[in-house]
């Protein structure tokens, strides 16, 4: 009788969705079991030691007071030990009712942490709603190549419908016609739009600075959201000339100046993709991260972009390709907020503990958001929103799912992962697996943080594929 493992191509296959839906049903029937058992355990040691069945109950008032003597003259007539058996045997706790869903519930007036996350919350939700600025979105328009965006977008287009067709099954193409042009936007800013800076250069000799700190900003710098200034100092001993990086938020100063690092990079390119329709999101991570999310109509789902990086649909990144371990990432946009965390992080050993606020106080927070983005919004629109959010709350609850399947994959007997020469579809994964899994490239593929010096990602933690390749370094370096 041949094994399951021992037949070709089935390693894959033998434990995939089906495999796991039967394994949840199998857990549930044991744990009904177990609790089932538990509670004739707990019957018998009740009776055990004299105490009344649920179904026997006094006849009057008076044997209830009997009862209830009787039991108390009982305890007391015991010693500690076996008082300690006696609430041993009490009926099971039913921990498991923990795992209830979680009701949304307002921060307390008394908690100060909640009342600070809500704060800052609602502030960065703020950020794309100036996306939808109709002469903003005229001056993006103006300094994007659209004709040189538009033909790259076509020929893309035109390749991958080639490619679908030649295949024979009647498949999609990879990508839809909308997709290409933001994949194309995300080429040109990457390489010929935006700079990236580490330290700025002297303005006056074009030598290399050294960081000093911070200063205030001037009353122009705050006008365009400024909150910060870095000071760097020449370091040409025939100069020593001041240097301001002031930290903008204002994308249409980011426009001109055209230079900053990833939260300056997010913004502006967010800013970018609505200008030639896309619908996006702007997505903060408490660990000092942010980037792009963009509707995709073809896939009907939530695509990762990343302009720092060049990264596309690639959500895995952060936690497999830079090591980064991460606690919140939330999308914001016009039509609200949503908690996208499990789509970046997928393994419990990339996760970092989330202590800011109870999980029940951020569920309101989210809802409170989209209850202010959408309190305008049309009947059919607002159904249509809430008919995404069931879809990416099922596709955010399936990559946990699979995470829990393939944790169990591995320590099942026979089982293995995909050999290396498994043939692997252009969207980075196993040819013949769930297109549910579609944005996952594999765990080799993840590419080492390209952008910032080596001092300042591994200041942040995100050096994670760089140490593989290269020693230790010095962990200081620019905030």
């Amino acid at each position: 009788m041949s094994r399951r493992g021992d037949r070709p191509g089935d390693d894959r296959n033998d434990y995939g969705e089906d495999w796991a839906r039967d394994l949840r049903i199998q857990f549930e029937h044991l744990l009904c079991e177990r609790r089932r058992n538990d509670f004739e355990q707990s019957r018998a040691s009740r009776s055990r030691f004299g105490s009344p069945d649920v179904r026997e109950r006094p006849s009057s008032s008076l044997g209830a007071s009997a009862a209830t003597a009787s039991a108390s003259g009982s305890s007391y007539g015991r010693s500690d030990s076996q008082r300690g058996d006696s609430s041993s045997a009490a009926p099971p706790s039913y921990s498991s009712l923990r795992n209830l869903p979680k009701i949304p519930t307002p921060p307390a007036a008394h908690d100060k942490e909640s009342q600070k996350m809500r704060n800052q919350l609602l502030s960065l939700s703020l950020t794309p709603t100036k996306y939808e600025n109709p002469g903003l979105l005229d001056e993006a328009l103006k300094v994007i190549p659209l004709d040189r965006i538009y033909n790259e977008a076509e020929e893309e287009s035109q390749v991958l419908q080639a490619q679908a067709e030649s295949m024979g099954d009647g498949r999609k193409p990879e990508w839809g016609y909308q997709d290409c042009v933001i994949r194309a936007l995300l080429r040109w800013f990457k390489r010929s739009f935006f700079t990236w800076v580490n330290n700025p250069p002297c303005s006056v000799c074009l030598s290399p600075t050294v960081a000093k700190g911070r200063t205030q900003p001037t009353p122009d710098e705050s006008a365009c959201g400024a909150m910060r200034v870095e000071l760097y100092q020449c370091s040409n001993a025939s100069c020593q000339a001041y240097e301001r990086f002031p930290r903008y938020s204002d994308v249409w100063r980011l426009l001109q100046t055209r230079r900053g690092r990833c939260g300056e990079w997010a913004n502006c390119f967010s800013m970018l993709c609505r200008a030639v329709g896309g619908r996006v999101r702007w997505v903060w991570n408490a660990e000092d991260h942010v980037w792009t999310e963009i509707y995709s109509e073809h896939k009907q789902r939530w695509i990762h972009a990343d302009a720092c990086e060049e990264a596309w649909d690639n959500p895995r990144l952060y936690a497999e390709g830079w090591g980064k371990q991460m606690s919140y990432c939330i999308a914001f946009s016009i039509d609200g907020a949503t908690d996208v965390t499990r789509r970046y992080v997928r393994k419990s050993e990339h996760a970092r503990e989330r202590n800011q606020c109870p999980e029940e106080v951020l569920l309101y927070i989210m809802q409170e958001i989209k209850n202010l983005r959408r309190a305008n919004v049309s009947k059919d629109q607002r159904f249509r929103l809430e008919k995404e959010d069931s879809s990416e709350d099922r596709e955010l609850r399936g990559y946990v799912v699979a995470s829990i399947t393939q944790a169990v994959t591995r320590i099942v007997p026979g089982s293995s992962p995909a050999p290396s020469g498994t043939p692997v579809s252009a969207a980075g994964r196993p040819a013949g697996s769930s297109p549910a899994n579609d944005d996952q490239k594999l765990p080799a593929e993840q590419p080492a943080r390209q952008s910032g010096n080596d001092e300042w990602v591994a200041a942040r933690g995100e050096n994670g594929r760089r140490n593989q390749h290269q020693g230790p370094r010095d962990p200081r370096g620019p905030n």
